[in-house]
């Protein structure tokens, strides 16, 4: 039997979509467009351009940039070669990004004009890279000098190489951003990726004749893996943008008549507090995804209100299970606010205490998670894996609560739980208390040390432009509907919160801000 007779990985899936749909818009990027027959054909070029450059199956290639077509065509000639690809957050300092290029061996790096010099400092750094990949952006079209313009790669003559390719093949390495010192890399199979797509399909709503906006950063596996990817695969229409800021989304929501749309919570506030919001058309627009963490329950309401046409979806999970893990659906919105549902159709998910039994409703554990979408393990680090695994169910590090339909709600990450006085408040509680008030726009509550209670709660609020509020309005709401030791001990304001390219609050980097707020 032929290898390829039964073969069902990444590198089959956008082949596929073009013979089915071959002059359908596949790709919009800036001014550059594709058909899938086209993006096949491109794919299929890049691919043999690699490999007359040496990549090969289990080549490790970098990736450190921003959203562009060229991002997307790179994406799948990578699995074609059966190379593994490394994205990396283009936040990270150059020593951050040579930590992972060392750690994942990479030998070629790519990178687009604004990042190319972070790229080279990078590199320099005692790393395996010999080559640069200059990928085309959604405004730069001048290579960047010293790399291999992504054209001269596509422009190769020769016939694309027979790779032995298989679905337990390794497809990426994924690297997480954790609180913890060094980051761990994911490693995730086509098998892997591919069964997560089929649950975004079924339980996402993922379909065919979606008009999509990818405008979150393509390096984290939400805006590559639950979007781009499950949207290739049935064969959507996909605008890539690199500017997720409110003007230019809006902007283009209503230019392509978008009718799906993922972001963060912060990301779609952002939309709502626009100035632009009521005056652009948005009526095309029907699904709205959100994740990354949850949104406020004031917030949604604010939406049912604002695009009563728009369903929304909240998707949770994580890196290491590729990274779709539970979905709360539209109608359960307002029904089970807060929550993020219930595991997806190829997860098997529940909330343990430390004996590794079912808490009952109601009682806060951790989430495991059993499901062909999981990674093999961190690279070259059994010892986490191993800690990863433990008791035969991946560890999350999620504290949730689960009721009585299975419907769970994250209460806080592990690290992230605040202890004060000896009690343990969940930040999250704190933060929907807060939104309550009307003149918030955005609110994070965390822990810093504090000289009675170890830890001392601090609310971190953003107001609504031209609305007043004062920290004993924010204190004294709390207070009133909050036991008195989960009310914050002290308010400050600013006119932003920290944030990674994917729209995750940054609370560490909080935390590090207002350490000393309670000295003195």
């Amino acid at each position: 039997m032929h290898p390829a007779l039964r073969r069902q990985t990444l590198a089959d899936l956008l082949h596929r979509s073009a013979k089915r749909h071959p002059a359908k818009t596949a790709i919009i990027c800036g001014n550059n467009s594709w058909s899938y027959a086209e993006f096949d054909s491109v794919c299929s070029r890049l691919a043999a351009g690699l490999a007359e450059r040496g990549i090969a199956k289990g080549s490790r290639v970098a990736v450190l940039a921003r959203n562009s077509h060229g991002f997307a065509a790179l994406r799948f000639a990578l699995a074609r070669m059966g190379a593994v690809m490394v994205p990396i957050n283009f936040m990270l300092k150059p020593e951050e990004v040579a930590y992972i290029l060392r750690h994942a061996g990479a030998t070629m790096l790519a990178t687009d004009s604004g990042l190319a010099e972070l790229a080279r400092a990078s590199a320099a750094l005692d790393t395996k890279v010999t080559e640069y990949i200059w990928l085309p952006s959604e405004d730069a079209t001048t290579p960047a000098a010293g790399m291999i313009p992504f054209d001269v790669l596509t422009a190769s003559s020769a016939p694309m190489p027979e790779v032995d390719l298989h679905g337990h093949d390794l497809l990426q390495i994924v690297y997480t951003s954790g609180t913890e010192s060094m980051p761990k890399g994911a490693m995730l199979t086509h098998d892997a990726v591919i069964w997560q797509y089929v649950s975004c399909v079924a339980d996402a709503a993922i379909a065919g004749d979606d008009l999509a906006l990818h405008a979150l950063p393509l390096y984290h596996c939400a805006q590559l893996d639950v979007f781009l990817g499950p949207a290739i695969y049935v064969g959507s229409t996909n605008v890539i943008t690199a500017k997720p800021t409110p003007d230019n989304l809006l902007t283009l929501l209503a230019r392509y008549h978008i009718t799906s749309f993922f972001a963060p919570p912060t990301v779609w506030i952002s939309l709502l507090r626009s100035s632009q919001f009521d005056t652009t058309d948005l009526s095309r627009l029907i699904k709205g995804y959100y994740g990354a963490s949850i949104m406020p329950v004031e917030v949604l309401r604010e939406m049912a209100r604002r695009l009563p046409n728009v369903k929304l979806w909240n998707l949770y999970g994580q890196t290491e299970i590729a990274p779709l893990a539970t979905m709360l659906g539209p109608e359960d919105q307002l029904r089970k606010p807060g929550s993020c549902g219930r595991a997806v159709l190829n997860v098997e998910t529940r909330v343990v205490n430390d004996a590794m039994a079912d808490v009952a409703p109601g009682e806060i554990g951790e989430i495991v998670h059993r499901s062909p979408h999981l990674m093999l393990g961190y690279f070259h680090d059994d010892e986490r894996s191993k800690a990863a695994f433990e008791g035969g169910w991946f560890h999350s590090g999620d504290l949730a609560t689960i009721d009585d339909e299975g419907y769970i709600t994250v209460v806080d990450r592990k690290k992230d739980m605040i202890k004060t006085g000896g009690e343990n408040v969940a930040s999250r509680e704190v933060e929907e208390m807060i939104y309550r008030l009307p003149q918030v726009s955005e609110v994070a509550v965390i822990g810093v040390p504090h000289p009675r209670w170890v830890e001392g709660i601090v609310a971190v609020v953003v107001a609504k432009p031209g609305d007043m509020l004062t920290a004993e309005t924010v204190m004294a709401h709390c207070g009133q509907h909050l036991a008195g030791f989960k009310a914050p001990k002290a308010v400050v304001f600013t006119d932003a919160l920290p944030k990674n390219p994917s729209g995750k609050l940054l609370k560490r980097e909080l935390r590090q801000t207002y350490v000393g707020v309670f000295e003195g």
